[in-house]
């Protein structure tokens, strides 16, 4: 249960921060865009949005760190695994459970640094040029997001040793989406 709602939180954070930073950026580029229209400048220049910029850099943060977390529990991050792949099976599991352990060691460090980071930030007045927010809220991704993805690597190690199977990304399936038949076939298109 606990796993369901921590891998549909995952996936709603990184959906919404997608959605509204593409949102606020559309909205900034037609302000921007509808200021030159002469009977539209004295309505629209009241309105400020120079601080859009700055909040859509920090969500795109906070999607890649949470986006990568997501990507180690799917399988869709990009690896070359041709030499680990041609490799006997007992190197094989050493091989791909080594390197599992290995991110979530890394990722472990990463976290850690980033909290101490975080913790050192929080007792200075700093805050962002634009938003005046603290500083170590935007910052709180890389502890956050370095966690989750330590935990997800175990989470998969162990998944590996009980099971002998990696998770991956099957290109031809989209959720939500149950194809009962094969699609038609177009003719004139190569194969």
């Amino acid at each position: 249960m606990f796993m369901k709602i921590l891998d549909r939180l995952e996936e709603i954070l990184i959906a919404t921060l997608m959605a509204l930073a593409t949102l606020i950026i559309a909205v900034a580029v037609a302000h921007r865009y509808l200021l030159g229209v002469s009977w539209l400048y004295p309505i629209l220049f009241p309105i400020n949005l120079s601080w859009a910029q700055e909040l859509c850099i920090y969500m795109f943060v906070w999607v890649a760190k949470f986006g990568a977390a997501y990507g180690v529990r799917t399988g869709i991050h990009v690896g070359v695994d041709v030499v680990v792949n041609k490799l006997q099976s007992p190197w094989r599991n050493i091989v791909i459970t080594f390197g599992l352990l290995c991110g979530a060691l890394f990722t472990f460090v990463i976290g850690t640094m980033g909290a101490k980071f975080v913790y050192g930030l929080m007792h200075t007045d700093q805050v962002t040029p634009d938003l005046e927010i603290p500083s170590w809220f935007v910052y709180l991704c890389i502890p956050l997001g370095s966690y989750l993805m330590c935990f997800r690597f175990l989470q998969v190690a162990y998944s590996y040793a009980r099971t002998g199977e990696l998770p991956h990304h099957d290109v031809a399936q989209v959720d939500g989406i149950d194809l009962d038949e094969p699609p038609p076939v177009v003719r004139g298109v190569a194969q």
